[in-house]
């Protein structure tokens, strides 16, 4: 009999002590790894041994500036090519790869590969953000604790996801939209025997990130009153124009790729000449540089005005896109954040100055376009809002976050099939899950779908009455298989046609002594999914369905065809649209 699939067993309490003990880890890696960004950009921009945080948009370098992305172009495009190919990017979507292709199994050296050349790149002045190599860094610890232990492949996918969320909410101090993050981007999956543990650990990485820097929001922002229903339209329309924003943005980050593809030089140099462009932004707009946690906290502040951050959402982008395109390391949250932000402080100022009726706070706008801009080119819908409510601790701000971020999420996905973070590997040929649903196989009982017209012999039939039978084009005698029952009507076992017309059979024998095997069966009470488990492990295409009150009578058989025959129902749901209610017709009586 298939087991019944329990959505907890106690193996998961050991994989939520160890997601636990992940977190924990993961947390002193962004501490490291923040320590390590801070020592090299204290080196690169002002000559001082420091692990202090900083930003390099206080240098006095002048026009020496410009060579420092370069170095740091190099150094990384050297560690890429004698190191790892997989350091290039912002980690995300390889760590996708290796959950969907490769059993969640990391190559350990990235563990420190990853976070390394990371903070050079962005100590060097790369407008990355922290967040994404220390989520790539977290994937990579729970990964290859999860090759270390003797554990299934889901089992180390949970790990994984759990490194990456406890990775997050540490950096940050964003726990659920971590979780979040980790449900819609790396488990493909809601299932409390992976969720519990993820959160867990994101739990545990906030609890000490807690500890070492306090519990202040990651961006702090003053009070906001609630939106009113004209502000929350306009919200609504800003989500709808950040969300063609983040296609643009994707398409063009893409492109770039594509250009540098086409360069004729190793592609270990192609850091170095996106580090030119950095450089050069980074000269004529310092605040470019580095990961910017302190733009996103001015713009959703009000401290910015509306050409600061017209030309901030500009150079940031084009900084931004080239550095990502020319593949060197670091993550696109903090960019994405920065560039949304200021595309809705603009915004936000804007309907102030022509539209003052709506009613628009521009820090509010500049809130939500930042959310709304991630929500629509990663489609991390509900880690999009959660994230901007749990960086600002502003209630308030949740009700337009949600409006601006569905509107995004609806336009990015009307008029772009892949994501920021999923073109990458789809150009590769990988199919990224993109929607999530109930299993419907999970819904249909054995009972509700098998065939309840059961040909069966019984045991005492001589083998040449069921081969005489089987040959005079009876109906019901054209099956592959047939139950064989007792004289009380309980079934036996299964024969199949050859087991009947084979020579090993003798015409005197009694049916029953062909058996050789117990009959594999399934229950009525059994859902489709478990039946279609158990075909696949026993290599079957048919299964026999028991019933009755002493559960061993033959109610029926289930079949391939019967599996494939229930997903009808679902397509005609999904497709076929049908009034149901029809208005009575004036003058017509009851």
């Amino acid at each position: 009999m298939p087991r019944h699939f329990r959505p907890l067993e106690l193996r998961v309490l050991w994989i939520a002590v160890l997601a636990m003990a992940l977190g924990l880890l993961v947390a002193l890696a962004a501490q490291a790894l923040t320590g390590l960004i801070g020592l090299v950009t204290n080196l690169a921009f002002y000559g001082r041994w420091s692990t202090q945080f900083s930003s390099p948009a206080g240098n006095h370098l002048g026009p020496w500036v410009i060579a420092v992305p370069v170095l740091g172009g190099l150094v990384v495009g050297g560690m890429a090519r004698w190191g790892s190919p997989a350091i290039r990017g912002h980690g995300i979507p390889e760590a996708m790869e290796q959950v969907l292709l490769n059993e969640s199994r990391i190559a350990p050296r990235m563990t420190w590969l990853k976070p390394v050349s990371s903070a050079i790149a962005i100590g060097t002045g790369g407008p990355f953000g922290a967040e994404g190599p220390i989520i790539a860094t977290g994937g990579a610890l729970g990964s290859l604790l999860g090759q270390w232990l003797h554990v299934t492949a889901d089992e180390r996918k949970t790990l994984l996801a759990s490194g990456a969320a406890a990775g997050m909410a540490a950096v940050f101090a964003a726990p659920i939209s971590a979780v979040l993050l980790a449900l819609e981007l790396l488990l493909f999956e809601r299932r409390a025997r992976s969720l519990i543990p993820v959160a867990l650990a994101a739990a545990m990485g906030t609890g000490l990130r807690y500890m070492l820097e306090g519990s202040a929001p990651m961006f702090p922002m003053p009070g906001m009153a609630v939106a009113t229903l004209p502000a929350l339209a306009a919200y609504m329309a800003m989500g709808m124009l950040t969300g063609v924003a983040s296609v643009g943005v994707t398409k063009l980050t893409y492109a770039i790729e594509d250009g540098f593809e086409k360069l004729p030089i190793h592609w270990m140099w192609w850091p170095a000449i996106g580090g030119v462009v950095v450089g050069v932004v980074g000269y004529l707009m310092p605040a470019t540089l580095g990961v910017g946690y302190n733009n996103i906290a001015a713009e959703i502040a009000g401290q910015i005005g509306m050409g600061g951050m017209l030309a901030l959402c500009l150079m940031k982008l084009l900084s931004w896109s080239v550095a990502l395109g020319s593949g060197t390391s670091g993550g696109t949250l903090a960019p994405l954040f920065t560039i949304g932000g200021a595309l809705g402080g603009v915004l936000g100022l804007a309907c102030v100055t022509w539209l003052p009726w709506l009613q628009v706070d521009p820090r509010v706008a500049a809130l939500v376009c930042m959310a709304a801009i991630f929500a629509g080119a990663s489609r991390a819908f509900l880690a999009s809002v959660v994230f901007a409510f749990e960086t600002t601790q502003q209630p308030h701000g949740l009700l337009p976050l949600l409006a601006a971020c569905a509107t995004a999420y609806l336009v990015s996905g009307l008029m772009m099939r892949n994501t920021i973070m999923t073109e990458k590997i789809a150009r590769r040929g990988v199919r990224v899950p993109s929607e999530y649903a109930a299993d419907h196989l999970e819904r249909i009982s054995v009972g509700d779908a098998c065939s309840r017209q059961v040909s069966s012999l019984r045991a005492s039939m001589r083998v040449a009455d069921a081969r005489a039978w089987m040959s005079s084009g009876d109906g019901n005698a054209k099956h592959q298989g047939f139950p064989v029952l007792d004289d009380d009507g309980r079934l036996l076992g299964v024969l199949t046609r050859r087991d009947l017309l084979g020579t090993q059979a003798q015409d005197g024998q009694a049916v029953a002594a062909l058996l050789h095997r117990p009959a594999l069966v399934v229950r009525e009470n059994h859902s489709l999914r478990e039946a279609a488990d158990h075909m696949v492990e026993a290599d079957v295409g048919r299964l026999v369905v028991l019933g009755g009150q002493d559960g061993r009578r033959v109610v029926g058989i289930i079949t391939r065809g019967d599996l494939l025959a229930a997903h009808a129902r679902r397509l005609r749901e999904a497709r076929e649209a049908s009034r149901h209610f029809r208005p009575r017709a004036a003058g017509v009586p009851r």
